[in-house]
């Protein structure tokens, strides 16, 4: 049995939707597929593209005003993923612990600043 989540998606601004790398399993474009009534290989070809590992496939980038870049199926206005019922397993594992690191990142600096509205750009070292 698993630990209930102790972060709320709903609050924060899909921070996780942003990783360069979202990878994508040949189950995911056969789900992706159904969901558009498309074939996974034209699933593969418009919305993926290679990776850095060797056969890797991710998900293609869209423009992100907040981020820079974010998912091709994230909603840029409500940030809130266009294909969730159908979205690639990483993106349903994610963050694979009862905690997320980024929302309690931002909770904190959100209750620091006073704003409940604040947006924390996360840097990689």
């Amino acid at each position: 049995m698993s630990k209930p989540a102790n972060y709320n998606c709903t609050r924060c601004p899909a921070y996780c939707c942003t990783y360069a790398r979202i990878a994508v399993e040949p189950r995911d474009l056969v789900r992706l597929g159904k969901h558009f009534g498309l074939l996974p290989e034209t699933i593969r070809r418009r919305f993926t593209e290679k990776g850095e590992e060797p056969g890797e496939v991710i998900l293609r980038h869209q423009k992100d005003p907040i981020f820079g870049t974010a998912c091709t199926f994230l909603d840029l206005t409500t940030r809130r993923c266009t294909v969730y019922d159908h979205r690639p397993g990483v993106c349903k594992e994610y963050p694979l612990a009862a905690r997320c690191g980024y929302y309690d990142m931002l909770k904190f600096e959100r209750q620091q600043q006073g704003d409940p509205t604040l947006v924390v750009k996360a840097r990689v070292l």
